[in-house]
C-alpha cells in the first residue's frame, strides 16, 4: 500500500529492508439473498453452473491480482489461497471465508479480502437473474499473523 511523502505525495511503501516473516490473513464476507436463490445454488440448479466453485475459482484468481487492483499494493508472490463457504438457511446467507499466506516482507491482508470480496461479487454475478434484491456486506479482517505488528484476531 501507499504512504505519504513528507511533501503530502503517495508514494509505495518501500519494503526493502524489512525481513521476511511466514505471513496469513483470513477475510470475510456475507451474502444474503432470496430464499430461491440460496436453494437453486444449494441445489446445484443455477443455469450458468456451480456457483460456490466458480466463487472460490474467482476469489484465488483475484488474490493473486491484488497488486493489480490496489493502487500501490506490492505484488505478492502467494504460496497458498483458500476460500470456504457456510451456508446459513436460517437467512439464507452466505458466510464467506478466505485464508492467505505466504513468507514474505509484507502482509496478505489485502489478498485476502479481495478473495472473499469477489467470491461474493461472483456470487451476485452468477445468481443475479434469479434475485436482484441480492446484498453483499460484512466484508472485513478475521486474523492476521506474522509482520511487525503480530498477531491479530478481530473481536466480534
Amino acid at each position: 500500500m501507499g504512504q505519504i511523502d513528507k511533501n503530502g505525495n503517495i508514494k509505495m511503501v518501500n519494503v526493502t529492508e524489512k525481513s521476511e516473516t511466514h505471513r496469513t490473513a483470513r477475510g470475510h464476507a456475507r451474502i444474503w439473498m432470496s430464499p430461491e436463490a440460496f436453494r437453486m445454488i444449494l441445489q446445484n440448479k443455477v443455469k450458468k453452473g456451480d456457483v460456490l466453485t466458480s466463487a472460490k475459482i474467482a476469489g484465488i484468481m483475484a488474490a493473486k491480482k491484488t497488486g493489480e487492483l490496489i493502487p500501490l499494493c506490492h505484488p505478492l508472490n502467494l504460496t497458498f489461497v483458500d476460500i470456504l463457504f457456510k451456508m446459513r438457511e436460517s437467512d439464507n446467507s452466505i458466510e464467506i471465508e478466505s485464508f492467505a499466506e505466504l513468507t514474505g516482507k509484507t502482509g496478505v491482508e489485502m489478498e485476502a479480502l479481495i478473495a472473499a470480496s469477489t467470491a461474493a461479487l461472483t456470487i451476485y454475478d452468477m445468481v443475479k437473474s434469479i434475485d436482484k434484491t441480492i446484498q453483499i456486506g460484512e466484508i472485513y479482517l478475521l486474523e492476521k499473523t506474522g509482520g511487525k505488528s503480530g498477531h491479530y484476531i478481530r473481536k466480534n
